[in-house]
């Protein structure tokens, strides 16, 4: 290495030694590597104070990718998201995209960020897709970067309008203010999947060690082959908006009036010009919440998909304005939660399958009113991941289009809508329960800019009929069966027992003998997709793909109940899903929801044992 190298090693000789030698390695390697000052005092202070336990968590370990790319705590470490860590990263990347591509150089890289920023490490998503560009720059590759940051849609947006051979967004998503991640986008502009991500892993392994040219910044700036796709991107998305727009001329008509927070993050300027695109006013910001904020300061948790709590501010204006509906993005505005006032002045925070239900009914409304002939509804398709709500499929059956499911995560919705589309199949909707929709497919990822615009002309068409959204939820459960669901999770940040829990299940009759029982309740089938088996299907294997490095399991019980447990691939969680399928026509709404209250009570306490584990119970 170069002097500034060596006076990066001499430096680290000069820290104390843990005792441990592969941790001293690991320590000498991070200072002879990292070139950010903030991260290597960190480091430095670590030692210093002979915190050994906390110095292996972050050295002795690398980020693996989850269902949202690399995702991370921001701060010194291996294990961490910092300068260093993205800029091995993105040498891997290259690595692999060289192998991949050989048009590499023609093709280039897609770079966007979000508002994320850490003081005390030095990190911001714009310095770190700056890093990013700049590895790649280095070695003559062209790159799109973001002059600004934008909402996570953009970057798959562009990389299917450039032909880019991938693209990464630098966000946390709806995440606390300490994580940041590395979302990878291939180049057909879906999230990564197996096996691209393995090899990426593989390739950063085999590139640790920063070129030198690596950290230079300056070349964002000074680069021939760096352009900024910005209002190029921006104006192509805004205009493909009018593909899912219906009556544009209603809604320029329409007294309806919205709320939008955009969650101290990035959707402020984005939703006001969809809003715009599609007839509407501009809808009124939460001023509080409108301009970036790293440290998501009004709210205390940055996910809108925790409901009322963190709405607060939002449900407030609009009943000083007298806006009828609130839609809220997350941080990086792929998320999309919505609220209306009822007639008593209370407020209704739909949870994702409800939206899921009036957006699909939506969608499909329209699309039939654009085909009157029955026989075009054989290429249509919907898609949801197997955690959601079953009402789409209960859609397909009584409309005749088709239904998939998908493993959870939108990697896996968008590579399935890229492979329905090359045959001539047309997705017109997809979402997953965690309040991630995408309307049409002109983005390959779940997308709160564009739904907020769909969901606020649904409301205004409504409103011609004297229609609420939640009049209309409650005619669609009328007419395709109630669909009740439940998500709740509970938080536990140790691994081990979470393993424990899930070996629990997968032994609790004996070897291999999974539950029949969940408190009184019989259990017909169970499904587990980390192991790959399923007791429904003849030969007891799944027919999802294997999902080996999370854990999720799904019970169907004898009375129509459907349960699943899993762990998120983003955050110390595990999640349990129940929902109750009723047939059309049974209207005993009081009796479904104690069944399915007592079957979630019981799912709870006897297979996840909160209190014996130590796990924090959330509800959303």
């Amino acid at each position: 290495m170069g002097s500034n190298g060596d006076l990066n090693a001499n430096n680290s000789q000069c820290l104390s030694s843990t005792g441990d030698l592969v941790l001293d390695k690991a320590v000498s390697q991070w200072m002879a590597w990292d070139k950010n000052p903030q991260t290597r005092k960190q480091l430095e202070s670590l030692v210093r104070e002979g915190r050994v336990v906390e110095l292996r968590r972050r050295l002795c370990s690398r980020m693996t990718f989850g269902t949202a790319g690399l995702r991370a705590e921001m701060g010194a470490g291996f294990a961490c998201i910092n300068n260093l860590t993205i800029i091995q990263s993105t040498q891997g990347m290259y690595k692999y995209l060289a192998k991949c591509f050989p048009d590499l150089k023609t093709r280039g890289l897609v770079v966007g960020f979000d508002t994320r920023a850490q003081t005390s490490s030095g990190c911001s998503s714009e310095r770190l897709a700056r890093l990013t560009a700049a590895v790649m720059l280095c070695k003559d590759i062209p790159v799109y970067l973001f002059s600004t940051y934008v909402p996570t849609p953009f970057v798959p947006y562009a990389v299917m309008k450039y032909g880019a051979a991938a693209g990464v967004m630098i966000t946390a998503s709806h995440n606390r203010k300490e994580d940041n991640g590395y979302k990878v986008y291939w180049h057909n502009g879906a999230q990564i999947s197996s096996p691209h991500d393995k090899e990426i892993l593989r390739c950063i392994e085999e590139s640790t060690e920063p070129w030198p040219e690596s950290w230079n910044e300056d070349l964002v700036e000074s680069s021939s082959l760096r352009r900024d796709p910005l209002e190029d991107i921006c104006c192509c998305y805004m205009e493909e908006l009018n593909t899912i727009c219906f009556h544009r001329e209603l809604n320029a008509k329409s007294p309806l009036k919205f709320v939008h927070s955009s969650f101290h993050g990035v959707g402020h300027n984005y939703v006001q010009r969809a809003f715009q695109q599609f007839g509407f006013p501009p809808p009124i910001p939460v001023p509080e919440q409108k301009d970036p904020d790293p440290d998501f300061s009004t709210v205390s948790c940055p996910n809108p998909e925790e409901g009322e709590s963190v709405l607060e501010l939002s449900l407030r204006l609009a009943e000083r304005e007298e806006a009828r509906i609130v839609v809220a993005t997350d941080p990086d505005a792929d998320r999309l939660a919505v609220a209306e006032q009822n007639d008593n002045c209370s407020w209704k925070v739909f949870t994702g399958n409800e939206l899921a239900a009036l957006l699909g009914w939506w969608m499909l409304f329209n699309w039939k009113e654009a085909h009157p002939d029955p026989a075009d509804t054989e290429r249509v398709y919907m898609l949801a991941t197997t955690v959601s709500s079953k009402i789409l499929k209960a859609f397909a059956r009584m409309e005749g289009f088709h239904f998939e499911e998908t493993l959870p995560g939108f990697k896996w919705i968008g590579n399935r809508i890229h492979e329905l589309t090359k045959t001539g199949k047309e997705v017109i909707f997809s979402f997953e329960e965690s309040i991630g929709f995408l309307c049409g497919n002109m983005v390959l990822d779940k997308d709160g800019v564009s739904t907020a615009a769909v969901v606020a002309e649904m409301a205004a068409y409504l409103h011609t009929k004297n229609l609420s959204l939640n009049q209309q939820l409650k005619n669609i459960y009328e007419i395709y069966g109630y669909h009740i669901s439940r998500t709740a999770y509970v938080l536990c940040n140790d691994p081990p027992t979470i393993h424990r829990i899930f070996s629990r299940l997968r032994n609790f009759g004996g070897p291999g003998v999974y539950p029949e029982l969940c408190g009184d309740y019989c259990i017909t089938h169970i499904r587990d997709v980390t192991t790959g088996y399923d007791s429904s299907q003849p030969d007891e294997k799944c027919v999802l793909p294997l999902s080996k490095n999370s854990q999720m399991v799904t019970f169907t019980f004898q009375n129509g109940i459907v349960a699943t447990l899993r762990t998120s691939g983003t955050e110390p969680k595990i999640k349990y899903y129940t929902e109750f399928c009723a047939a059309p026509g049974e209207r005993d709404l009081s009796s479904l929801e104690k069944e399915l209250r007592k079957v979630t009570t019981a799912l709870l306490e006897e297979f996840l044992e909160p209190d014996k584990n130590n796990l924090l119970r959330r509800s959303v």
